[in-house]
């Protein structure tokens, strides 16, 4: 669950607001006022850091880095919950198990884990602290923006992110695609795959 509204600490920097609580923390480019568009980000090591090819998280969080720095404003959260919340040592495992031929969800599941075990009261608090309560979500995921709203956040938008489709990730963004009910990359991944079914149409009858 997320840390106590009082173990969050505010620091300004001019323009620069940032938030800290113990694990997770908020940068807020700009100003805080109007529509802010938000990214929130886990914390993904060998995503982010070591630049896993197994996900797309590396190159979400770059992108919404270079999207907030166009529009002149918006607040990314970095949220210390690798692997969906389970940690980065059973993260380790559960990629194990994934070359093994379980998908992400059952992987995290075959490890006693939730299928998802994030929680953004943090996110929310984090938010309410930098006098941020209406903001424009970029994300795919429809369970992020849920719990914001339950938290006290209003989702004004829910703008899609950038689809980062490899060979490699293919599988995986299907997956959340499929069992995360992330509906906005489904249509995007549909969309990509519909010019390649026009080009490859079903094979005729076979010659007699």
């Amino acid at each position: 669950m997320g840390e106590r509204a009082e173990d969050v600490a505010i620091v300004g920097i001019g323009a620069l607001g940032v938030v800290v609580n113990l694990a997770s923390a908020s940068l807020l480019h700009g100003h805080a006022h109007g529509n802010l568009n938000v990214r929130g980000a886990y914390l993904h090591v060998l995503g982010d850091l070591l630049g896993s090819l197994k996900c797309d998280c590396g190159e979400q969080l770059r992108g919404a880095i270079r999207q907030i720095g166009r529009e002149g404003a918006g607040v990314l959260l970095y949220l210390a919950q690798e692997g969906r919340g389970i940690g980065l040592y059973d993260k380790n495992d559960a990629y194990a198990l994934q070359d093994r031929g379980l998908d992400t969800y059952d992987a995290n599941l075959a490890l006693g884990h939730l299928a998802d075990e994030r929680d953004y009261t943090s996110a929310a608090q984090m938010l309410h602290a930098l006098g941020v309560s209406r903001i424009g979500l970029l994300s795919n995921n429809p369970d992020k923006g849920a719990q914001l709203a339950r938290l006290g956040i209003t989702i004004a938008s829910q703008v899609p992110t950038a689809l980062h489709l490899t060979k490699t990730n293919a599988a995986y963004l299907a997956t959340k695609a499929r069992r995360g009910g992330h509906d906005l990359l489904r249509r995007r991944l549909e969309r990509v795959a519909e010019p390649q079914r026009r080009a490859d149409p079903l094979p005729g009858p076979p010659a007699s």
